[in-house]
């Protein structure tokens, strides 16, 4: 048996893979530069080595390519290793939601923040997490010790995301347990990792 704590699924910011209004305005005519900045070979999509080029961390520090290939996953309309221009604004989108919610507890603007800030974010997220798992997410995402920036908090946001939406499926009565045959449990476990 696998148990969510205290039965709270958390409350992310709605799930990138619906699709959404873009941005429109200004910013549109901006987003639209940028990606033809990075877009080197000029094929109307980018992968995730040019995707790195275009996202930084905070500290000038661009995200790691993990973080990039997933981006690029999420937001890919084909499942392909590119993005599109539309994919692009919808991940933008993403982004600053994401970095919202970290520069809220990233209190010493440093670019990171620690393992009891994260806590707090997913706390606000409607996570409610044991320090166990807590501190298991932060250990698994952190770039320093002590430390997770920005790059390592999406990572840890969409992992838990994307678990807990498999552990959802299963959940059919929202009573926060469940039991899971081993060969459903790897299945849900490869299929958000």
């Amino acid at each position: 048996m696998y148990s969510s704590a205290s039965n709270s699924y958390g409350q992310q910011t709605s799930n990138p893979n619906v699709s959404n209004p873009s941005p429109t305005g200004p910013q549109d005519e901006d987003l639209i530069k940028w990606f033809q900045a990075v877009d080197q070979d000029k094929s109307g999509k980018i992968s995730s080595s040019e995707l790195r080029q275009a996202l930084v961390v905070g500290n000038g520090a661009h995200f790691s390519i993990e973080a990039c290939e997933l981006l690029v996953k999420m937001f890919s309309s084909e499942n392909s290793k590119t993005i599109d221009l539309q994919g692009f604004k919808q991940l933008f989108h993403y982004v600053n939601q994401w970095k919202t919610s970290f520069h809220m507890f990233d209190k010493d603007s440093s670019g990171a923040i620690d393992e009891k800030e994260l806590g707090q974010a997913l706390f606000q997220m409607g996570y409610r997490l044991s320090n166990k798992s807590i501190e298991s997410l932060f250990n698994k995402f952190a770039s320093k010790p002590g430390q997770i920036t920005f790059d390592g908090f999406i990572l840890a946001c969409v992992q838990l995301h994307k678990l807990t939406n498999a552990f959802r499926r299963h959940d059919t009565k929202l009573t926060g347990t469940i039991t899971i045959g081993y060969e459903d449990f790897l299945q849900a476990v490869v299929e958000s990792t």
